[in-house]
């Protein structure tokens, strides 16, 4: 088995481009986009409008190495601060060689 960083990102749909830009700007070999994701975290429960989505977020995730989880982390957390929204990283291992 492989070790690898895996990269979860939460962010405002608005924003999700640029954080995609990240990631192929970093080199990513890959990642995975689900639109519309509904939660509740500090900021209380998110809810989307009706209208074109603007309030709705974007859940993308990412395997890694740890040098790009670095340039990752580094690179989202403005964005983060500044618009709200989550990363998290953990290890974890790849069961195809």
């Amino acid at each position: 088995m492989q070790v690898f960083k895996k990269v979860e990102i939460i962010i405002n749909s608005l924003e999700l481009q640029k954080v995609l830009k990240i990631l192929d700007h970093i080199g990513v070999s890959g990642y995975t986009i689900i639109e519309d994701v509904t939660g509740k975290g500090y900021r209380g429960r998110v809810i989307g409008d009706l209208e074109g989505h603007a309030l709705t977020n974007g859940y993308v995730m990412t395997i890694c190495n740890e040098e790009q989880e670095r340039q990752i982390a580094e690179a989202v957390r403005p964005i983060i601060k500044k618009y709200g929204g989550v990363c998290i990283a953990a290890d974890v291992k790849s069961i195809v060689d």
